[in-house]
């Protein structure tokens, strides 16, 4: 194929959040050079992956979870300080002690068969043929919005968690906040104290966790989560199978009420919320915490996924094309989880190219 005015590269990575920057350090440490043998694109502004947008008085205290990437501890933070702003600082770090150079902000839109072995890489900044790619872009940019009748008619505010900026904006009003997950939880209890009142439902009974969570734990939580991946199903979170933490605020929450949680309502009115049996509940803002999918639009033209939804994979592989592997993605979702992913990500695809290599001399 004729790749005039398309740069080369053995493998493209696409996300510099902890997945992608994990990959492209274990990638340099097996001895590709950046922007040589492969090369790491992020469309987000500046370091940080999806951090970079949490909101500001999430400080890094209140963060649960975070696993140092390879090779570089995060010591000395201040706990006080917006996590945004901590683990912005040390991704940022991270990709120059390591001369990752990270190409950003620069969209993927779409990644495609070359037709000889490659795989085409669309973006922003040109076109890129690699022999594989790994692919990191995590969930950020798809939030979920449930669907319920009536959501157009109603007056007030409707907002998705990623778009929470602090409870400042919640103060005096009446809110219903939908979603059982961490995010959920934690702005929940952050509006509680400054709206005129607060409304918790949810799909499913909350589960929340007591004492601690080891390493068997957290082995048979991420199994649950890869056994749907492996029958080509949409992964869910590690979190919808480990529980909500019992924290020292979440237990006072419980307490106090605020954390009563209600099932779902039925439909939406201009005025609030109804409820199948005929309750109401009058709201001013709806606040939808209702998680994420994964941003794998890009990779459609390859036709990676199962009939079920979601991609079939074998470890980090997409079974369609082992060309292609997703880190981050399902069982790897978590911060230690795409640690691991994105080592095991790079052996694979060392082995594959070691095996193209020696067919090619054969």
């Amino acid at each position: 194929m004729n790749y005039s005015g398309v740069r080369t590269v053995e493998v493209a990575v696409i996300g510099a959040g902890q997945a992608g920057l994990a990959a492209a350090f274990h990638l340099r440490r097996v001895g590709y050079e950046p922007d040589r043998d492969f090369v790491v694109f992020d469309h987000s502004p500046r370091p940080g992956g999806a951090w970079q947008f949490r909101w500001p008085t999430l400080t890094y205290d209140k963060v649960h979870g975070m696993h140092a990437l390879p090779g570089m501890e995060l010591t000395g933070a201040d706990p006080r300080r917006p996590s945004s702003e901590v683990i912005g600082a040390y991704f940022g770090s991270y990709e120059r002690t390591f001369g990752l150079r990270v190409h950003r902000p620069v969209s993927v839109p779409a990644v495609r068969a070359g037709g000889d072995g490659r795989l085409l890489v669309e973006t922003s900044e040109g076109g890129y043929a690699a022999r594989a790619v790994i692919n990191a872009t995590g969930t950020w940019d798809r939030p979920f919005w449930p669907r319920f009748p009536g959501q157009e008619v109603f007056g007030g505010r409707q907002l998705h968690s990623a778009q929470y900026e602090g409870p400042e904006g919640f103060r005096g009003a009446r809110v219903v906040v939908v979603g059982g997950g961490t995010s959920a939880v934690q702005q929940l209890l952050e509006i509680a104290p400054v709206a005129a009142s607060t409304v918790w439902v949810t799909r499913r009974p909350p589960v929340f966790r007591e004492g601690s969570f080891g390493e068997a734990e957290g082995r048979a939580a991420v199994a649950l989560v890869e056994r749907r991946v492996q029958e080509g199903l949409p992964p869910r979170s590690v979190v919808s199978v480990t529980g909500l933490r019992m924290t020292e605020a979440v237990r006072r929450g419980r307490e106090s009420g605020v954390l009563e949680r209600l099932p779902l309502f039925e439909r939406v009115t201009p005025t609030g919320v109804v409820w199948p049996d005929g309750r109401t509940a009058e709201a001013d803002v709806i606040l939808y915490a209702t998680g994420f999918r994964a941003a794998l639009d890009h990779l459609a033209p390859l036709k990676l996924r199962e009939p079920g939804g979601g991609i079939r994979m074998a470890g980090t592989r997409a079974l369609r094309d082992p060309r292609v592997h997703l880190v981050g993605y399902g069982p790897s979702a978590s911060t230690i989880g795409a640690n691991r992913a994105g080592r095991a990500a790079v052996r694979e695809i060392q082995r594959l190219l070691a095996s193209e290599a020696l067919a090619a001399t054969g």
